[in-house]
């Protein structure tokens, strides 16, 4: 019965608390270095703080980000 109770006690768990709406429609990736910057985060141009290359903008998906 420990399997079924698991399963029950996952799915009465209360839904995740939805981030609020700051505006965020996604993150810019740079995909030499896997640097992530959401979109409401960057100042200026879209350019990877470590290697300096052009990062990538990817849209979020209908979550709180683009991951």
């Amino acid at each position: 019965m420990g399997l079924i109770d698991s399963v029950k006690t996952a799915l009465s768990s209360p839904a995740p608390k939805e981030r609020p709406d700051d505006g965020s429609t996604g993150a810019y990736w740079c995909d030499d270095c896997a640097v992530r910057i959401r979109d409401v985060d960057l100042e200026g141009e879209p350019v990877c703080p470590d290697c300096g290359s052009e990062m990538r903008f990817e849209r979020a998906t209908g979550r709180d980000c683009a991951c």
